[in-house]
């Protein structure tokens, strides 16, 4: 057996090498890194490099540095990032600027490395690479908008590291270890609990669970055409990854995850920007895998079916909801516009981009013969297991909303609300064109025969989705939904508005803590300053010559005290007087006797001793 190559330091390194090749070759490079991590991953799976259940780790402070740990859960999600990376870097194919290639790359790797994190200061160091690498893939648009959503994105993800690291710092300060294995997780405050609390808190932060979402559906928006592709696999389902890996199980999850479903749509129903209701439908579905990873108590029939739909549904996701984002992100390239009032009458311009992009919203909305269905419908059937009528209801209520919005509101008014185009459009590239075909194939293929991915999941799967009761209720669903939009269509179609999100309070909030911070906080801190500045200068005067200086300020306090009693009586010479030993100031030292010199020197000297005998314990 040879020694690993990690696949993340496939991209990693390779991403330094982009901007030496030039037209043609660099495109051949460009798809030729993912292929070449997948070969990678293809000889992991067959044991020529390490062989299941091993890892590969570095010695570091007295500490194992596991950078490649290889099992079921973490090989399942390198597989699904590596495909989907290079479906996305082909339809990133015709941008020029090095620079977004390179940090697409090192996005990638990180999340990768994230993956493959044995310990959690390998788990930190790549999850850290994965945020500053994904804010300049916002940046990069180079708009006032991107440059802003971009900063809030990285204050939030700022806050994450930090609660991240203490939480690490706690972990290894009780337990010793510094292992990435599944977290204590109880009810009391002590310092075990406390880490898991700030681990877990790090964690939800990434995956965008409400109220600390925000950041997504305001920064995905604004990122480059390309990147907003990019950003919709990895962040989000690396936290997915780690909450499978440290969280499973916990109860508070299921709740949070269906509150997530919900919320998504909910949003969606308001939004007129076509990227930003796909950005809300994000935070939907990853409500889904946060539900099965609550539900996914190991050792139970439905608590391994929960964890199997949680992976499942992330693997579908990713190649569904890039889909998605490469249809909008076409629609915005050729025509500049991504409002759904600003947009509708293209079908006849953009007939190949309406299809493919109605595959990801098929498989969004759980068709059958689609990857969704066979994922989703996973979590759906734990939840029912489990005998949690009320969360069954509000997944099943975030499909309807799903399928009303993804695949229903958005293609129409995009494609065809209007009767004559409402602006210019052609076909995208063919590099676009040909990666959407690509990820379209990829969400029919497990969705037609999905024993490819259930062969891949963490544990056995004993679960029929093209049973005929599966098929007659999704098929229910789907057909009342489609009625129901046909019916209200006009009443649903966008409005030029602003939503307003929980970002709204952020906002509102920082105004007052910067108004706070320049105004009291500021003027406190200038009295402070001349306080201190002021005494300091007098102390430096007194120091001259004490004894002077007590004359002088006793001459000014007879002088007071004169011109108030006697208002009558003139100054003037008592006034010249001090201003002559103030302008002599500080005047010759006096000097000290030899004996008042001895007497100062042991009074210190029993001063010191005094302090050092009883003073100090």
């Amino acid at each position: 057996m040879i020694d690993w190559f990690h696949p993340g330091l496939i991209y990693i390194l390779g991403s330094a090498l982009i901007p030496f090749f030039r037209g043609t070759l660099k495109k051949v490079y460009l798809l030729f890194i993912p292929a070449l991590a997948f070969i990678n991953l293809l000889l992991i799976s067959k044991g020529v490099f390490l062989s299941e259940g091993k890892t590969w780790s570095l010695s570091f402070l007295g500490y194992d540095l596991v950078l490649g740990r290889i099992d079921p859960l973490s090989t399942v999600f390198a597989y699904v990032f590596v495909i989907a990376s290079f479906c996305m870097m082909l339809f990133a194919l015709h941008v020029k600027e090095d620079g977004q290639h390179i940090v697409a790359y090192l996005y990638v790797g990180s999340a990768l490395g994230v993956v493959f994190s044995g310990d959690l200061l390998t788990l930190f160091f790549f999850w850290e690479i994965m945020a500053w690498s994904a804010l300049f893939l916002i940046w990069y648009r180079k708009t006032k908008a991107s440059f802003g959503a971009g900063l809030r994105y990285i204050l939030v993800h700022f806050f994450g590291g930090a609660c991240l690291l203490g939480g690490i710092f706690l972990h290894v300060q009780t337990t010793g270890s510094i292992a990435f294995e599944t977290f204590q997780w109880g009810v009391g405050l002590n310092w075990t609990n406390l880490s898991s609390y700030l681990i877990l808190l790090a964690f939800i932060i990434n995956a965008a669970v409400p109220p600390l979402h925000a950041w997504l559906s305001d920064a995905y928006p604004e990122a480059t055409v390309t990147g907003a592709v990019f950003l919709t696999a990895f962040t989000t389902k690396s936290a997915i990854y780690v909450l499978l890996r440290g969280f499973p199980g916990v109860e508070l999850l299921i709740w949070l995850g269906a509150i997530m479903a919900v919320y998504g749509v909910v949003f969606a129903v308001l939004e007129n920007d076509i990227r930003r209701l796909l950005a809300y439908h994000i935070i939907s579905q990853v409500g889904y895998m946060v539900c099965g990873v609550g539900m996914g108590v190991v050792g139970t029939p439905a608590g391994e079916m929960a964890f199997n739909g949680a992976v499942a549904h992330a693997f579908s996701h990713i190649l569904y909801k890039a889909l998605l984002f490469m249809g909008a992100g076409a629609v915005l390239e050729v025509t500049g516009k991504s409002k759904l009032t600003e947009l509708g009458g293209i079908y006849k311009y953009m007939p190949i981009t309406f299809h493919l992009y109605m595959v990801g919203a098929y498989s969004i909305s759980g068709f059958p013969l689609f990857n969704g269905f066979v994922s989703k419908t996973m979590v759906v059937q734990a939840s029912a297991m489990w005998h949690l009528p009320i969360i069954w209801l509000m997944l099943e209520g975030a499909s309807i909303g799903t399928f009303l919005h993804t695949g229903l509101k958005l293609p129409w008014g995009v494609w065809f609300a209007k009767g004559e185009p409402a602006c210019k459009a052609k076909e995208p590239p063919w590099n676009m064109l040909v990666a959407m075909g690509i990820t379209a194939f990829f969400c029919t293929l497990i969705g037609v025969y999905p024993k490819i991915l259930y062969d891949m999941l963490p544990y056995p799967v004993h679960y029929e989705p093209y049973a005929p009761a599966h098929l007659v209720a999704m098929s229910q669903l789907l057909l009342f939904t489609f009625v129901a939009f046909w019916l209200l269509r006009k009443r649903l179609h966008g409005e030029p508005t602003i939503t307003l999100d929980t970002d709204w309070f952020y906002r509102k909030a920082g105004e007052r803590i910067i108004w706070f911070c320049e105004k009291p906080l500021m003027t406190f801190a200038n009295f402070v300053d001349r306080f201190v500045l002021n005494a300091a200068r007098a102390l430096i005067w007194f120091s001259k010559n004490p004894a002077a200086a007590f004359e002088i300020k006793k001459k000014e306090m007879l002088l007071a005290g004169k011109r108030r009693l006697a208002k009558s009586v003139s100054t003037d010479v008592c006034e010249q007087a001090l201003e002559e030993e103030k302008r002599k100031y500080p005047g010759e030292l006096p000097g000290l006797t030899l004996g008042a010199s001895i007497i100062l020197i042991l009074f210190s000297f029993l001063l010191y001793l005094a302090l050092y005998l009883f003073a100090i314990p």
